[in-house]
């Protein structure tokens, strides 16, 4: 078995759709990032390099390459998943936190976590997904930004249970 931490942050911008787990949230505002900025899915791709010992998602997709301008994040998060497979292992569970002080997220946790399924090939059961706000503590409570938080266990392909 191996585990791994993620770990993101991004500031909010005006004209940027707020993409979080793949899904469109309406907003206003969205997150600002050389890819579409979802926050949550590298914060879970970062957990899955990290299990893995395999860097991050900066060493895999630098945010100085044109090539991953605007890139949807649920390519990164696909490329993370294709390198778990590669060494063997499959995920066992994922739990993560997102933490921004508006819109409110908990009416889009469902389908998050749908998406999220289909692009590791898991069941939404082994995936959690909680949102939270700062309390209008810091720079999430000042609504300048959102957080995400993730860890991911991998276990090997063949492991009985």
């Amino acid at each position: 078995m191996k585990i791994g931490f993620g770990f993101d942050v991004h500031s909010f911008a005006e004209g940027r759709k707020l993409i979080l787990g793949g899904v469109e949230i309406p907003s206003d505002i969205g997150l600002e990032g050389h890819s579409d900025a979802d926050v949550l899915l590298h914060a879970i791709s970062d957990a899955i390099l990290g299990a893995l010992a395999l860097g991050d998602i900066g060493q895999h997709f630098p945010n100085d390459d044109p090539k991953w301008k605007d890139v949807d994040s649920s390519i990164i998060l696909k490329h993370c998943y294709s390198l778990v497979k590669k060494e063997g292992y499959t995920i066992s569970n994922i739990d993560s936190m997102l933490a921004l002080e508006f819109p409110k997220v908990s009416p889009f946790i469902e389908k998050i976590k749908f998406n999220i399924s289909k692009f590791l090939d898991i069941s939404p059961s082994q995936i959690s997904v909680k949102a939270t706000t700062t309390e209008k503590l810091g720079f999430v409570g000042r609504a300048e930004g959102a957080v995400a938080m993730a860890t991911v266990l991998l276990i090997k392909s063949d492991f009985d249970v």
